[in-house]
């Protein structure tokens, strides 16, 4: 048995997973917003259910941001700034004597998916969280591909490929976070737009809400947000050719349109049979607590 969890920028999930993948426990609760008190919920999680099952577990983590695999200290944890600078799993062996290990939340996500989810037939897959941040997570052959600086996924970091590089202007203007992936795609960015472009206030969810009751800002909006997920899945596509593309997260959830994607990334790629399959996830937003355990259960391979 394998204990999951996911330290999440508003929510702390917890999993226990048999030895056939059967959830035994899955809780959720608020998310410290400082580290040492995520640190000693960890700890209570792990305490409490070695407790009552008289068993010791290994521990599988799956955190937002990259891990750095020279230091084991975590970066770019944009929504938990508190786990930025630390090395996890190092503060968590001083108190506890379990194996701990510790993933990006998409590459956990895309995980769970490729072993025994929604893209469990097929070799090649990328994973794709949009919520309320946006990530993204590769696995080959079942394994988990973090590459050299722990960045392997993380394509949502590229520049949205729609603006023009000017000679007279800086670098660091050019390359500046609101023009990334994540600037366009994610949650919180999809409610900043709106509201930049409407002036109305609004969730990302209510924003789908009306765009499925035909109201005008709302279509046009939605129709655009197609255009530029679009121009971002031809980056995945023609840098990795993944055999399936798995979309995740609070925002996945609202896109009832994945066909309509598919076609408008084939127009970009002008690939009239694009065969990357494109796939809602089994387990929904499960999967990243799931793919953590399965991670710890991987490692001891």
């Amino acid at each position: 048995m394998q204990i999951g969890i996911d330290l999440g920028a508003t929510k702390v999930e917890y999993v226990l997973l048999d030895n056939n993948n059967k959830e035994l426990e899955r809780e959720r609760t608020s998310t410290p917003k400082n580290f040492p008190d995520t640190i000693l919920l960890i700890i209570q999680i792990i305490k409490n259910l070695e407790k009552k099952y008289k068993n010791k577990f290994v521990i599988g983590i799956c955190h937002p941001g990259n891990l750095d695999s020279s230091t084991g200290v975590i970066k770019n944890a944009h929504n938990s700034d508190w786990l930025n600078n630390r090395n996890l799993i190092r503060e968590l062996k001083k108190k506890i004597k379990n194996d701990v290990f510790s993933e990006n939340d998409a590459n956990c996500f895309s995980l769970s998916e490729a072993l025994d989810g929604a893209a469990r037939h097929y070799n090649s897959v990328f994973g794709i969280i949009l919520g309320t941040g946006c990530g993204g997570g590769l696995v080959i052959n079942k394994k988990i591909v973090s590459g050299a600086n722990g960045l392997g996924g993380e394509w949502s970091l590229n520049q949205m490929p729609i603006k023009e590089i000017s000679s007279n202007i800086k670098k660091s203007d050019n390359f500046d976070f609101s023009q990334r992936i994540e600037g366009y795609l994610s949650g919180k960015s999809i409610e900043k737009n709106f509201y930049n472009i409407f002036k109305t206030k609004l969730s990302a969810k209510e924003i789908f809400n009306q765009y499925r009751n035909k109201n005008n800002n709302a279509v046009k909006f939605i129709n655009s947000y197609k255009e530029y997920l679009s121009r971002a899945l031809v980056i995945i596509v023609s840098t990795i050719d993944p055999d399936a593309i798995v979309f995740g997260g609070g925002v996945s959830n609202e896109i009832d349109f994945l066909d309509e994607l598919k076609s408008l990334t084939s127009e970009y790629l002008n690939e009239k049979n694009l065969k990357t399959v494109f796939l809602k996830p089994i387990y929904g937003d499960a999967s990243g607590v799931r793919g953590a355990a399965l991670l710890g259960r991987q490692n001891l391979i």
